[in-house]
């Protein structure tokens, strides 16, 4: 489908294509400074993987030390104010191998707690204090391109199709969608058929809460890894309920992290193999096959863990969430020995220590973890934004110039809104210049980074 001569256009400095993690603070950042701003969102709400999906808590945002908080900016302004007005636990007061970390030791110190509903309400606020316009209900269809930058963006509104003519585009989709359609090159998953498992998310309350905290204390020496597969918590109920015949997944732990409120937990368990996140009958299978396990995980918790006896299923993730998809071909490719040997280029927009999380790798049951060493961090450079082929389009989020290993320490959330911050203060950097995208005086841009509170240098 391509640009039709009589339909309804819309002008902007900066588009920013989907509001989830990165797009939110892409917006955010492009209006502060100064950009006309317009933001579309299939959804009625910002947050995605956050509200959407159900995903939480944000992990870590700290060195891998758990000393510095690394990552700032209008994450930092989005967790201060969840923790204003009750919604959020500030990530300082978070320790490590606790209801909170699922029990998780390694690379999970500060992480932070927090309510999907009330950052639905902050995202809503802060997009108003900015001055982005906001178009939910609102789907990208197609790119339109010319000369080496994007043209034209279609997008479908209820009303109908709709151009938008912008001056940069950051395509904050999740899976590249907008660089896909205007002719990025990119590698889906690592390349060889291999895409990170989906998990449907889901909530759960009316927990007795000191019960689980006291099942779990008493096996904690009985976590262990073995052939690639984690062993953590309740692991012990797990084998009881595979052995009875009410457990049949591909899962031998539950990961189930503690909430704001006392009596609620987030589950991260079921795993959906073979999901292709660029395809809507993917999708659908994920979705369906997520709540069917989402199902099976609820009835298990009820039947054989101590506190949830009484458990009530509060929701489940309205959209399946995704680990991974599509990785662009950037003019510069972050790499897993860039972080393991955290590495620090010149160029970097953000600094990040989160760990290397690969679901799946071994197989259904089993990951790939690998934590940065003590202290430690590594940088995310400039260039991993910037599609080597168009002179307007900046990409952030999950799907970011990167290999399928790295990719699998900055897709969690707080990295991508630190990367959308850099894209949209980019893109705004970009319409007072003049300049194309792949040429941006990065000087600058980490000057006005700084400007907005990202922190750079430790």
């Amino acid at each position: 489908m391509r640009y039709i001569k009589d339909m309804e256009v819309k002008k902007a400095d900066v588009l920013i294509i989907g509001g989830g993690p990165s797009g939110l603070c892409a917006a955010i950042a492009s209006a502060r400074a100064g950009a006309n701003t317009l933001l579309i969102e299939q959804n009625g709400y910002c947050g995605g993987m956050a509200t959407a999906g159900l995903v939480a808590p944000f992990m870590t945002c700290y060195d891998s030390g758990g000393d510095i908080m690394l990552i700032r900016g209008i994450f930092e302004e989005i967790v201060n104010r969840l923790v204003k007005s009750g919604d959020a636990i500030h990530p300082s007061k978070v320790e490590t191998a606790t209801a909170f970390t699922s029990y998780i030791t390694i690379g999970h110190k500060h992480v932070t707690p927090f309510k999907a509903e009330g950052l639905k309400l902050l995202a809503d606020r802060m997009l108003k204090e900015a001055g982005v316009e906001v178009l939910y209900h609102t789907s990208f269809v197609d790119a339109v391109t010319d000369g080496g930058r994007v043209d034209k963006v279609i997008v479908n509104k209820k009303e109908g199709l709709l151009a938008i003519e912008a001056k940069y585009i950051v395509d904050c989709s999740g899976d590249g969608d907008c660089a896909a359609s205007a002719g990025v090159p990119f590698t889906l998953g690592n390349g060889s058929g291999r895409i990170q498992p989906a998990t449907m998310f889901f909530r759960i309350g009316n927990v007795d809460s000191k019960k689980i905290d006291e099942d779990i204390e008493a096996n904690l020496d009985n976590f262990y890894r073995k052939d690639g597969v984690n062993y953590r918590s309740l692991h012990w109920w797990v084998s009881k309920a595979r052995e009875n015949g009410d457990w049949d997944l591909d899962r031998v732990s539950i990961g189930i992290f503690r909430g704001v409120d006392e009596d609620e937990w987030s589950i991260n368990t079921s795993r959906i193999m073979g999901v292709d996140g660029t395809k809507s009958q993917s999708l659908t299978f994920g979705e369906m096959e997520g709540r069917e396990q989402v199902k099976i995980i609820f009835d298990f918790l009820k039947k054989y863990v101590p506190g949830c006896e009484n458990a009530k299923l509060l929701q489940s993730g309205s959209t399946l969430g995704i680990r991974e998809t599509r990785h662009i071909h950037g003019i510069k490719t972050l790499t897993i020995d860039d972080i393991l040997e955290c590495r620090v280029p010149d160029d970097s927009v953000l600094l990040a220590a989160n760990s290397v999380d690969v679901h799946g790798k071994f197989g259904p049951k089993s990951n790939e973890y690998i934590a940065i060493p003590e202290g430690k961090y590594y940088g995310v450079p400039y260039g991993c934004l910037v599609p080597e082929n168009l002179s307007n389009l900046l990409v952030a989020g999950r799907c970011v110039s990167a290999t399928s290993e790295a990719a699998g320490a900055i897709r969690v959330m707080p990295p991508c809104m630190g990367l959308g911050q850099a894209a949209g203060a980019a893109a705004a950097l970009a319409v007072k210049d003049g300049a194309d995208v792949r040429r941006l005086d990065t000087e600058k841009l980490r000057k006005l980074l700084c400007e907005q509170g990202v922190l750079l240098s430790v």
